[in-house]
Parts: C-alpha cells; structure tokens; sequence
C-alpha cells in the first residue's frame, strides 16, 4: 500500500514521500501519459492556482507563485519568452528557503513543478508529488489517509475534464504548443 511507501520514506527522513513510481500515482501517470501537453498545461496551472491561493492567505506580502504561474500562462500564449518565465519559475522554488513551514515549502516546489509543464510534460507529476507530500506533513501520517486519496481522485477527475475541454478550447498558444 502507497502509505507504507510514504512511511518508509517519512523514516528516512526525505523531505519528497511520494515519488512518480508510487503504487498510489500509477492511474495519474497513465492518464498524463496519454494527454495533449495543452491539456496538461491547463490541468496543472489549474491546480497552481489553488495553491497560489493558499499560500497568499497565509503569506500576503510573498508574490512570487503568483508571478510564477502568471509567467508560465503568459509564456503558454507566447506573450513572453521562456527566460522570463524561467526566472519567476526559479524565483518560486528559491520562496521555499525562506519558510519554515515543510508542507509551505512543499507547496512552493507543487506551484514551479506546475508552472513548468508549459516547458516540458516530465514535471506533470511533480505537482501532485510534491502537494500530497503536503497534505502528509500537515496532517500528519496518522491521518492522511482519506485526504490523499481524494485528492489523487480529483487530480485525475480534472486531468479528464481538461483532456475533454482542451479540444474546444479557443485560447492563443504559443507556436511550439500548437
């Protein structure tokens, strides 16, 4: 089961308890595998927004996610190049160093990882990888159970919803995303 794994890591001390090889990711990765990279831009800067919610409720003065995912959106439609948006990508990750919070931290990494999918589809897991090591933290591994379920449940809910909705989808794209 996927909480022995996280367990087993929890023990060594990684600061990451879930990996793209965890027995609880594997439908994820299918469904990531076989989506459009546009789908999994939009699923992923989807879920970077939520993120960038909470973090701004719990950090108001700290704007850095959401320089990041605006970056990562305006590069997707090639408003921006890549160097600026890799700049507030990198900014994001190096917000990290400056909390003391491991899941704020964790979640820091969830917003750059989903910002650079409009780079390359490989960091598509690393959301989820790096939120549900959240979720771990906060809650504590005692009673995580139900949480990280469900909420590998809806990322693979919405990741169908953004499969079916990209085809329809009527915004600009950067030439490379065509």
């Amino acid at each position: 089961m996927w909480l022995a794994e996280v367990k087993a890591k929890a023990g060594r001390r990684n600061q990451i308890l879930f990996g793209s090889e965890s027995l609880l990711l594997v439908e994820l990765g299918e469904l990531i595998a076989g989506a459009n990279r546009r789908a999994l831009i939009l699923w992923a800067l989807e879920l970077a927004e939520e993120t960038v919610r909470e973090l701004e409720s719990r950090y108001p003065g700290y704007h850095r996610p959401r320089a990041a995912v605006e970056a990562a959106r305006a590069w997707a439609a090639w408003e921006i190049k890549m160097p600026l948006a890799k700049r507030a990508i990198l900014d994001c990750h190096a917000m990290s160093k400056e909390l003391a919070a491991p899941a704020d931290i964790a979640r820091c990494h969830a917003v750059g990882q989903a910002c650079s999918v409009v780079h390359t589809e490989g960091h598509a897991m690393g959301y989820p990888i790096y939120e549900l090591t959240a979720i771990v933290l906060e809650l504590g591994l005692e009673n995580c159970l139900e949480a990280v379920e469900a909420r590998v449940r809806d990322y693979e809910q919405r990741l169908r919803l953004w499969t079916e909705r990209e085809q329809t989808d009527c915004r600009d794209w950067a030439d490379f995303l065509r």
